[in-house]
């Protein structure tokens, strides 16, 4: 499973915390904000917080959230660690 990473669209900062099957949980100023899934690669809908049931409707800062996970690159944990190794030399 993917690990949690963070995302910046204009100035804001979100915490994303994948769950599996396309489902995730976005945090927003440190705060659980909204769980959202994905529809299509351009087409994302937050989960019901009581039912965890899809609202459909066009929702954009939803879309610009995932079209930012799609675009995520994780970074190579063997990268990471030669670059703390670098840093302790």
């Amino acid at each position: 499973m993917q690990q949690p990473f963070d995302i910046t669209i204009g100035e804001i900062d979100y915490a994303i915390f994948p769950e599996g099957n396309d489902t995730y949980v976005v945090f927003k100023d440190g705060k659980e904000y909204r769980h959202i899934l994905k529809d299509t690669d351009s087409q994302w809908l937050t989960l019901d917080p009581e039912t965890a049931l899809p609202l459909f409707g066009e929702d954009e800062e939803v879309n610009a959230i995932g079209k930012e996970i799609l675009a995520y690159v994780p970074e190579d944990e063997d990268e990471e660690e030669e670059q703390n190794e670098d840093d302790e030399l």
